[in-house]
């Protein structure tokens, strides 16, 4: 793959697929973290999941045995609450979504309502009632602006694949007739929010994941660097399958969290 050339001076790394399946830690990624803390590289974990805080990913990383700080993680209510705010502070909004989110919207001074909001912002919501749905789409047609999350159609669980942020996304949009804003990766909008956090420009920075559709599309999005790693998703034998259908390469493959090490290393000159 051909690198970028731009030095690499901060890292935003995806989570689940990159560091961890599940409740289990990829090989490699506790060593990871703990060279770029020593290296004092800047990173941020970057993350879809809308439903949980940064203090709660934190935590999870670390039952992990991988050191992490809630102020090193960016999600996609955070940037979504944010993106709100900046279109119009102090905004009412309608929340389809859990705890994470609305943490987020209450954190960005954002107003919760159920009626005739200014924006319906719509995460991933387990306990979804069809009265709430019918307040969101009452709330489109009407002229609310409509924000999703994340488009993740489905994720992985115990037992199999459960409907994701976007499958209620999909519905309230041919419902409402209306297409939404979307934050999260493979958005620019997420990596934009996390390229503040971080406090670099995006030609310093280098995306990590595992998957080309969102990680890898949205670091191009956002003109990152990009490297994937085969951890995950994608794997030596469908990673031509996946770019042909994101419609993007990485810059550089790594085949593990290992091999990524090595290669920052050497990116930064140590």
């Amino acid at each position: 793959m051909n690198e970028q050339s731009a030095p690499m001076k901060g890292l935003l790394l995806d989570l689940d697929g990159t560091l961890y399946h599940g409740t289990q830690r990829i090989d490699g990624a506790d060593e990871l973290i703990r060279q770029l803390r020593e290296w004092k590289l800047p990173y941020r974990f970057v993350t879809n999941n809308s439903t949980v805080s940064p203090e709660t990913v934190a935590e999870r990383l670390r039952r992990m045995g991988i050191d992490a700080e809630p102020r090193d993680v960016c999600t996609s209510a955070q940037a979504a609450a944010q993106y709100i705010a900046n279109q119009k502070p102090g905004a009412s909004v309608l929340v389809i979504g859990e705890s994470g989110l609305i943490e987020a919207v209450e954190a960005a001074g954002l107003r919760i309502t159920e009626e005739q909001p200014d924006f319906v912002l719509q995460g991933l919501d387990r306990q979804l009632s069809y009265e709430q749905l019918t307040r969101a789409v009452r709330s489109i047609l009407q002229g609310a602006e409509f924000v999703l999350t994340n488009p993740d159609l489905l994720l992985p669980g115990e037992g199999g694949l459960f409907p994701g942020a976007g499958s209620i996304g999909a519905m309230l949009t041919a419902a409402g007739g209306k297409e939404p804003t979307l934050i999260g990766k493979p958005s620019k909008i997420l990596m934009d929010y996390s390229l503040r956090q971080i406090g670099l420009s995006a030609e310093e920075t280098w995306v990590i994941g595992d998957n080309l559709a969102t990680d890898i599309a949205a670091g191009h999005a956002s003109g990152c660097g990009t490297v994937l790693v085969l951890t995950g998703l994608t794997t030596k034998d469908n990673l031509d399958y996946y770019a042909e259908r994101a419609g993007c390469r990485p810059h550089v493959v790594c085949d593990d969290l290992h091999k990524l090490v090595s290669y920052i290393s050497s990116s930064i000159g140590i």
